[in-house]
């Protein structure tokens, strides 16, 4: 990673983990432990790539992203939900999250579910809060919302992942490999830069470009966790490595093989590049995003 890209993803990352322990509550009542469970998980760390995604695309069109920061954190409201509940043992059955045991192993099974159906929830309630959003146009933050859940639900995230376990021990099939990686990861991170782009008021042209460069990143970002859950190394991504294998998922490098991910990876990087071709120096931060993801190793 570049010394200007890791500057500018600790400025946003710290901007938005601000953001997150503010507007979270801490309650000690009777609810206590499941507001203590979803600020476990989602001040975890991690890389905050959706969120980041989110308000750099709203500054590619020339937008504050300051103004954009409740929509980002329900993204990442939205994201660690998805993991909490990925990371279930009626799902992943993982024991590890971003180097340290996942919600259910720590607060239970029942918590830790209601951990993620309460994130999930609160980010529609950043989302639509007019204390919080009151200065964007209805009609924009409306149309954010709405691209945000469609790619959340049974159309995006959702349906992604229920192909990714039923599918789980089937013979590898190229449709198959497409379906669930545009969907459960390829989803959330297209509408992430999408919605960037609504919310800082892209003409439908630049919102397109930005559409185009998020699929592909999308699905640049998924194979490469394909690869790494191969090559990686268990201390630097924070997670086992080889349970995609285990539990006979398909993936990338089990259809293709290892080397045609890796070109499959950086024929994407090249068609989000491509996207955001027409874009000034302000779409900087998305271009190096893109690379960082495809060259990463965690």
């Amino acid at each position: 990673m570049n010394a200007s890209l890791e500057t500018y993803l600790k400025k946003q990352i710290s901007k938005i983990d601000s953001a997150l322990e503010r507007l979270l509550p801490i309650e000690t009542g009777l609810s206590g432990p499941v507001f203590e469970a979803m600020r476990y998980s989602l001040m975890a760390g991690g890389k905050r790539l959706r969120p980041i995604l989110l308000l750099a695309g709203a500054e590619a069109v020339g937008g504050n992203a300051a103004d954009f920061i409740p929509f980002a954190c329900a993204i990442e409201c939205i994201h660690t939900y998805s993991l909490i509940h990925d990371d279930l043992p009626s799902m992943d059955d993982d024991d590890l999250r971003r180097g340290r045991p996942t919600c259910h192993k720590v607060f239970g099974e029942a918590v830790a579910i209601l951990a993620g159906d309460g994130l999930l929830t609160f980010a529609f309630e950043l989302m639509s809060n007019k204390d919080l959003i009151g200065h964007i146009p209805p009609e924009r933050a409306n149309r954010a919302i709405f691209i945000i859940a469609k790619a959340a639900g049974p159309f995006g995230m959702v349906g992604g992942q229920t192909a990714d376990i039923l599918l789980e021990g089937r013979d590898a099939d190229p449709g198959m490999l497409s379906f669930i990686h545009s969907h459960k990861t390829g989803a959330m991170i297209q509408a992430s830069v999408e919605a960037g782009g609504i919310l800082g008021e892209g003409t439908r042209e630049e919102v397109e470009w930005l559409s185009r460069y998020g699929a592909a990143l999308g699905l640049a970002f998924q194979i490469v966790d394909d690869i790494l859950d191969i090559e990686g190394e268990r201390a630097i991504i924070g997670k086992p490595v080889g349970s995609d294998a285990k539990k006979k998922k398909i993936t990338y490098p089990a259809v293709f093989g290892m080397a045609e991910a890796k070109r499959k990876a950086a024929i994407l990087l090249d068609e989000a590049l491509s996207a955001i071709a027409h874009f000034d120096e302000k779409a900087e931060p998305l271009r190096a995003l893109a690379r960082y993801v495809v060259e990463r190793d965690r």
